[in-house]
């Protein structure tokens, strides 16, 4: 006759099977009934380190977050390493987050060249990184990468847009094309080729490149208006674009300048430059300009001011690192209350990659739709273009899909 358990027994069996699913909750690295740890690598220090500033942004939200309570009653902990957005640090810093920090994900890493470095480790660990920090679309790629998560729109569809804007408002222009030497730069040029098809290789007359690390772009901007060009196509990080304003209109150059949106923020690219030398500039934006007098009643806008004066008092609201690292914090935000209480690395991946097509957020320019899926993981697909008056940019009228 078989032996049937006895009550004792099944009981323990019982209780052991019960705990099974919140054992396998803290089995998750970084993550327990009370916090949740998260890594980012940003650029503290060198050659684009005004970038460190969206870190900085970063964490005085999930401030704000852990004094309401957290996400269901964890703590966000922000680990942030300085990478100097050198590739080679980089490398070593992420390293250094998943293996000795046991961080549960990775979190707006930021700059395009250190994610290329870092992409292949962190999805060969299957560690999610959420809304990694660069639009160039080398990084979409959901089959090959798939724990790589980007947000913002890519910068190939940027510079499709400008393309449409060039054929729209000056098709017989003479384009002189700047860009970074890296996958940043090359993704704009590729937009800007996509946009103009069979007439890139006629309205292009010169195109140069430089590197993150030259000092100078002087001879760059000589050799481009030398070439004839009446419009200055410019892909470039905020260093850079503030030395092609300045340069470009030292030498009594008007070229029709257009300036990624990497490039173009007013704080510190313009207004290193000059403001009065950038009037002009052309831009494209997804986020409310805080300077702009348009959002001053605006319910998203007052809810950042309030979170500034209180979470982030030093910052300047000039300067639109603060508004896009705000609003990629409350990204996050969003992604994991929608994981609620499983925070394991793959239903945290699941959550940022099924948004529905409801998702709103505050400082996003209105008719910009948020979404992701299992094959779409970019969130935003579409910007709106502006131009610089001297004081703040101004709202172009919609070019149309």
């Amino acid at each position: 006759m078989k032996k049937r358990p006895s009550i004792g027994a099944a009981l323990a069996l019982l209780l052991a099977t019960a705990a099974l699913p919140a054992l396998a909750q803290k089995a998750t690295p970084g993550v327990t009934d009370t916090e949740i740890k998260i890594g980012q690598t940003a650029p503290f220090s060198g050659p684009a380190s005004v970038y460190g500033q969206i870190s900085t942004a970063e964490s005085a939200y999930f401030k704000m977050i852990n004094e309401q309570g957290g996400i269901n009653g964890r703590k966000i902990n922000l680990i942030a390493l300085d990478d100097g957005y050198s590739p080679p640090k980089t490398i070593e810093q992420v390293r250094r987050l998943i293996e000795q920090d046991q961080v549960a994900i990775l979190f707006q890493t930021i700059g395009t060249a250190p994610n290329t470095a870092i992409r292949k480790y962190y999805n060969q660990k299957k560690v999610p990184d959420i809304w990694l920090g660069s639009g160039a679309s080398v990084f979409v790629d959901p089959k090959e990468y798939p724990y790589s998560i980007p947000f913002q729109p890519s910068y190939r569809l940027e510079g499709q847009m400008y393309a449409k804007y060039i054929l729209k408002e000056k098709p017989n222009a003479k384009i002189g094309i700047l860009y970074q030497n890296d996958d940043l730069g090359r993704d704009y040029v590729a937009g800007l080729k996509d946009g103009l098809g069979a007439k890139f290789d006629k309205m292009v007359v010169k195109s140069l490149s430089y590197e993150i690390t030259d000092p100078t772009i002087d001879s760059q901007i000589l050799e481009l208006q030398a070439s004839g060009a009446d419009l200055l196509y410019d892909a470039s990080t905020p260093k850079f674009s503030a030395m092609s304003i300045r340069k470009v209109f030292d030498l009594g150059w008007h070229p029709l300048h257009i300036i990624d949106s990497n490039g173009a923020l007013v704080k510190p690219a313009l207004q290193s430059a000059g403001f009065d030398k950038s009037v002009g500039v052309i831009t494209a934006a997804y986020l409310k300009d805080p300077t702009d007098p348009q959002w001053d009643n605006d319910a998203g806008m007052k809810g950042f001011q309030a979170w500034r004066a209180k979470y982030a008092p030093d910052s300047d609201p000039e300067n639109p690192v603060w508004a896009y690292g705000y609003t990629m914090a409350q990204a996050l935000v969003v992604v994991l209350k929608q994981a609620g209480n499983d925070l394991s690395r793959e239903n945290i991946l699941h959550a940022a990659t099924h948004l529905p097509d409801t998702t709103t957020l505050p400082m996003v320019l209105p008719g910009i739709k948020i979404s992701t899926s299992p094959t779409d993981y970019r969130p935003m697909k579409s910007m709106r273009l502006a131009r610089f008056d001297g004081k703040m940019y101004q709202l172009l009228p919609d070019i149309g899909e």
